[in-house]
């Protein structure tokens, strides 16, 4: 007699992309060996190259791939919430298109959510070093600083703030009401999750980061404009302003044991969608 199949929740991929033609055909192909992947939603952000192009080449290949796409250039964090409010995997990650995080350790991201222990997992390029390519000094230090001054805030002990991979229980970032514009999608979600106390891990992750000539477009205003962040939604937003319906923590244990419970014949099916 053989045992029932255990369900696994099934994850979206967001992956923002402005002017990333010579990676995200890769990115995309490295998502699909994602266990219990069900659609990456590749959100471009109005890019000026061939990005656009390019997936759509990909899709009548690939059903998985949800491409959307800005009719003008509106930042990282609008790319994001374009990509959070069409997703409906049970996980949500978000993937940067170009290649300085490896697909491949995703399920390492995702695996304390799996185990349901988590409702939020940060992959550390500094918890315990890996492979991570050694680039500005100055960039690290920002980092650490804002990390610390997010973390006084927050009391929470956090180690990268500023990583590109967070993954989410898709109700909890779904239902967050995101306010900020360029970079500050980092630091706004930090604050959030720590007011709605949401049960936050980080694992270890490779960072192969890029220099500024291979495309980097993190800049010193967005550094500048974090520090501000920090202060606007730990000082200055409420709980009842981070998120449509799950304003309290009692709320969230309720959705965490409903979500919990999944029944094990669920499917889904990925979907393919273009606008």
């Amino acid at each position: 007699m053989t045992s029932p199949v255990q369900y696994e929740p099934k994850l979206s991929v967001i992956v923002p992309a402005f002017n990333e033609e010579a990676t995200v055909a890769e990115v995309v192909q490295s998502l699909l060996r994602v266990r219990s992947l069900q659609e990456v939603i590749v959100v471009d952000d109005a890019s000026t190259d061939g990005t656009f192009s390019v997936l759509e080449a990909l899709q009548p290949t690939t059903p998985q791939l949800r491409l959307l796409r800005h009719p003008r250039n509106m930042g990282k964090t609008a790319a994001l919430k374009t990509g959070f409010a069409a997703s409906v995997g049970e996980i949500v990650i978000v993937q940067d298109a170009d290649l300085e995080y490896d697909p491949a350790e995703i399920q390492d991201v995702i695996q304390p959510i799996l185990d349901g222990v988590a409702d939020v997992v940060y992959g550390s390029r500094f918890l315990v070093r890996k492979a991570a390519r050694v680039l500005y000094y100055y960039h690290y230090l920002a980092n650490k600083t804002l990390t610390c001054f997010s973390n006084l805030l927050t009391n929470v002990n956090f180690s990268d703030v500023e990583t590109g991979y967070k993954a989410f229980r898709g109700d909890i970032i779904r239902d967050m009401i995101i306010t900020s514009s360029g970079f500050g999608f980092e630091i706004e979600v930090t604050a959030k999750i720590c007011k709605l106390e949401c049960a936050c891990f980080e694992v270890p992750i490779s960072y192969y980061g890029r220099t500024y000539h291979q495309g980097k477009k993190i800049g010193v205003r967005d550094g500048i404009a974090a520090f501000w962040y920090v202060l606007r939604y730990n000082l200055f937003t409420s709980l009842k302003d981070s998120f449509h319906t799950l304003s309290s923590p009692s709320i969230l244990e309720q959705s965490r044991t409903k979500w919990a419970a999944k029944p094990e014949s669920q499917t889904h099916q990925g979907t393919s969608r273009s606008s």
